[in-house]
């Protein structure tokens, strides 16, 4: 009995991917191509499509890389993503800090700042390279993830300091962004994007008034009215409804995935959780969520 047999046979009598997983030594995404692989070549009733079967999905929360920062742990971050084997990436946004034009936020800021602006997207670019570099190191060529890269307020920086400033017109822009050349589909600020039935955007707002949702998931989660996953706002904070209907809602907001502390944050606020979500058997807006530490990713790939 080859192995292809072996976990189909495991898998028929119940066992579930995970455990097969760790009975016969190999990774979870292993056991689903070769459960698939078998299925195809000896069931001719069985056909498995990416719309009849749950999506695989890794979040990765904002990543604010800023110049000089050590951007290792994004290549960590490929290699656990990479070993995963998603359907999907999405990245929450606010990749690119931009500290050179928060200014811009408030009136009578100071000038554009070029050289400051230039660290700033060499920053962000030298992020995206990182992450690239931890993917291919344990990718096969089979696995072909749809990339989606949601922009966040801190990249709009751009945008407004153009608004504020006619000048900055084609001297800044998005087009030094080195994402969409990585594979990234680069989608719109506070566009909503869904994925197997969960709205993913940098963050949502309520349509009358504009102002951004925020206080408990659970508040969250009944304001929205759907399955929604967001960054934006640090740490991981996670909400559940099950409906009478026979519906799941699930509401996700994680907003770090960085090593650096915000100053502004000050001394007691600076303990939040940081890393990466991985969203299981995801269909109709349910998943099972899974959360992965900076500090799991540092031990395991650090060395």
């Amino acid at each position: 009995m080859n192995k292809g047999e072996l976990v189909t046979k495991l898998r028929d009598e119940g066992h579930s991917n995970a455990g097969i997983a760790a009975l016969m030594n190999m990774p979870e995404p292993s056991v689903r191509r070769l459960i698939s692989e078998w299925r195809s070549a000896h069931d001719p009733d069985w056909a498995e499509t990416p719309a009849s079967r749950p999506t695989r999905i890794v979040f990765i929360p904002d990543t604010q890389c800023r110049p000089d920062d050590d951007l290792g742990f994004l290549t960590w971050a490929g290699e656990y993503i990479a070993a995963q084997e998603p359907d999907v990436i999405i990245h929450a946004g606010d990749h690119y800090d931009m500290a050179s034009l928060s200014s811009y936020e408030q009136r009578g800021s100071k000038y554009f700042e070029g050289k400051r602006y230039l660290a700033d997207i060499a920053a962000g670019n030298e992020g995206w390279e990182r992450l690239e570099e931890g993917l291919q190191k344990r990718s096969v060529p089979s696995w072909k993830p749809k990339r989606d890269y949601l922009l966040g307020n801190h990249e709009q920086r751009i945008e407004r300091a153009v608004q504020a400033d006619p000048r900055l017109e084609g001297v800044i822009g998005y087009e030094g962004f080195n994402a969409e050349k990585l594979g990234w589909e680069m989608h719109p600020f506070l566009k909503v994007v869904e994925r197997g039935g969960v709205a993913f955007a940098h963050y949502f707002y309520n349509p009358n008034t504009g102002r951004a949702y925020a206080g408990s998931v659970d508040t969250m989660l009944r304001n929205i009215g759907f399955s929604f996953a967001m960054g934006h706002q640090q740490g991981l904070r996670y909400a559940r409804r099950e409906l009478n209907n026979g519906t799941v809602q699930v509401g996700l907001v994680a907003g770090s995935f960085y090593e650096h502390n915000e100053e502004y944050r000050g001394h007691q606020a600076q303990s939040e959780w940081r890393g990466l979500i991985v969203m299981h058997e995801v269909r109709d807006g349910n998943y099972d969520l899974m959360q992965v530490s900076m500090g799991y990713l540092r031990r395991k790939f650090s060395q």
